[in-house]
């Protein structure tokens, strides 16, 4: 049996890049996928997406919703429930960055890094919780970074909100914990995404590879075999924790 076989699992951001990867790993385990895309310029990726969903003989459905606006995630929860009828995983993968140094960073530009990456986690989790609650079950992935754990610089703004992932992720475990609802971070490191493409530009890409014992950047799939082993039953005895998938750039 797959290892999510008649599971509905929740992936935000996910029309593209590693949120697009988690979900086509955990509907190849059988889970039933409901995903979000928040642009316009999304939509034809997130149609492709469905559809190869779809063949994997799962339901799906795509969602233009701001993970960003609690109102809209609420709209989106409830619609999801009525569609899927239960939610039992909840990817919280959604994110940007707005790289700048500190002396020329925004008060624009922090917000909307702040709201995209950490808020967004609060306004999905607040929703999935009452029907994990109800069905006395449930496992929440919240995507952080090692960028949180360790800072980088020209990157404040992004190293706040996934390091304040990091605190929100291990608080949620703790009171949750006695309602079997499990709640787990992943801290991937550089990985190959249209967000990270200049890493591979010049020397830049010379000197971040330095950096990776294992010498190479990760890829998608690697950080979605690490959300499924989070979202199955194979990591039942385990929550609060932060998984590092760097290479080893967090040793």
């Amino acid at each position: 049996m797959k290892l999510l076989a008649n599971k509905t699992s929740i992936v935000t951001g996910a029309a593209r890049g590693i949120g697009a990867a988690i979900a086509l790993k955990l509907a190849e385990q059988g889970s039933n996928i409901a995903f979000t895309y928040v642009s316009d310029s999304s939509a034809e990726k997130a149609a492709i997406l469905e559809q190869q969903l779809l063949a994997l003989g799962v339901k799906a459905k795509a969602y233009k919703t701001n993970a960003a606006d609690f109102t809209q995630c609420e709209t989106f929860v409830n619609d999801v429930l009525k569609e899927f009828s239960s939610i039992d995983v909840c990817v919280n993968n959604a994110g940007i960055s707005k790289d700048n140094l500190l002396l020329r960073l925004t008060e624009q530009q922090w917000d909307e890094v702040i709201d995209t990456n950490l808020k967004s986690i609060f306004n999905m989790t607040k929703q999935v919780i009452r029907p994990m609650m109800k069905a006395k079950a449930g496992s929440i992935i919240n995507m952080s970074s090692i960028i949180g754990i360790r800072g980088n610089a020209g990157q404040s703004s992004y190293a706040a909100s996934k390091a304040g992932i990091i605190g929100f992720t291990k608080s949620v475990a703790l009171e949750l914990g006695s309602r079997n609802i499990r709640c787990n971070a992943i801290a991937p490191g550089f990985v190959e995404t249209d967000m990270t493409h200049y890493l591979k530009e010049g020397s830049a890409a010379e000197d971040f590879l330095k950096k990776i014992p294992l010498g190479r950047f990760g890829k998608g799939e690697e950080i979605a075999n690490t959300t499924l082993f989070l979202a199955s039953d194979l990591s039942n005895y385990i929550t609060g924790q932060v998984i590092s998938v760097c290479g080893g750039l967090n040793i």
